[in-house]
């Protein structure tokens, strides 16, 4: 048991990464401890935290495989599940890293929604394979074995992966509190009803995506540019208000400041995670489809830090 739990953090972090899952990654860490518990206590593994890695890492590669399709099915774009606070595991557990800062994603970055994003481009083994050697500095012998891969072909599929990474991922600030007093403009822009300073901190390529799964109401494509951005969230906020007060919220999500919001009736509530470059926001990531946030405590959205009623 101690062995298991000393590794239990890392081994959750292995396994949303891989899966973008709250609930994957739960159920693979418990699979993990159950086949652990099959060992027979004498002799055990020569080291625990190889083998465990190995076991959470096949199983969220089996996973992965089994929810492609699910997920290119799925209505509307298809986000990871949010994390907030550290709800469901702890996002940021330690890991290692290579020397050479080209060669190396931190852990803030792998956890963030827009790398995530990008991470369900890849194939399940392109995946699996960029997350246990770049993220955790599992060797290639290792991934390969969890894989079902040669250490040969692993190598390859991790620096397939590692080269779209670079291409695709979106050039973010490393400073938080510029991040998080971007995301500050953003909200008091937005609960202003402030047209020209939501314009200002938005870039002018910005993107929007919001993952209702077609269980609330939702646009189904991405809303693209300045303009349509800020006239589409401000018309969320028109139309919730109408509704009753709107609860907004700053919190921690996947590692960086985001916006939680519930309306007044409880009829609709999401996660909001933003990507923000030289002082302006250039991708939001709405998750507002509610079997994606069973696992956030919505409820406790405190009213009076951020509020707008139907007046504004």
């Amino acid at each position: 048991m101690a062995t298991f739990e000393a590794e239990r953090g890392r081994l959750w972090g292995i396994a949303y990464r891989i899966t973008g899952t709250v609930s994957d990654a739960d159920d693979a860490v418990q699979e993990t401890w159950l086949r652990w518990q099959a060992l027979p206590g004498d002799p055990p593994v020569d080291s625990p935290r190889g083998f465990l890695t190995t076991v959470v890492s096949r199983i969220c590669y089996d996973l992965l495989g089994s929810a492609r399709a699910r997920r290119e099915r799925y209505v509307g774009p298809w986000l990871p599940e949010p994390l907030v606070d550290g709800a469901g595991g702890d996002p940021l557990p330690g890991s290692a890293y290579g020397d050479a800062p080209e060669d190396r994603v931190t852990l803030d970055e792998s956890v963030g929604m827009a790398l995530l994003t990008v991470l369900e481009r890849l194939t399940p083994a392109e995946r699996t394979a960029f997350i246990l050697h770049d993220v955790f500095a599992v060797p290639f012998p290792d991934v390969a074995e969890a894989v079902g891969r040669t250490p040969d072909a692993v190598r390859q599929l991790a620096s397939r992966a590692r080269r779209r990474v670079r291409a695709e991922a979106p050039r973010r600030t490393v400073d938080r509190t510029e991040h998080r007093r971007t995301v500050e403009a953003f909200l008091s822009a937005v609960m202003g009803g402030d047209l020209d300073a939501l314009l200002a901190v938005l870039d002018p390529e910005v993107v929007w995506r919001s993952d209702g799964g077609g269980r609330v109401s939702a646009t189904r494509r991405p809303v693209l540019g300045r303009e349509k951005v800020a006239r589409y969230a401000l018309g969320l906020v028109a139309r919730g208000a109408e509704r009753g007060p709107v609860r907004v919220a700053l919190q921690q999500v996947n590692g960086a400041t985001g916006l939680l919001f519930a309306d007044a009736g409880g009829r609709q509530s999401g996660v909001f995670a933003f990507t923000v470059h030289d002082g302006r926001i250039t991708e939001v990531d709405a998750v507002l489809n509610p079997e994606k946030l069973g696992h956030v405590a919505l409820g406790l959205v405190d009213p009076g830090r951020a509020t707008v009623s139907g007046q504004k």
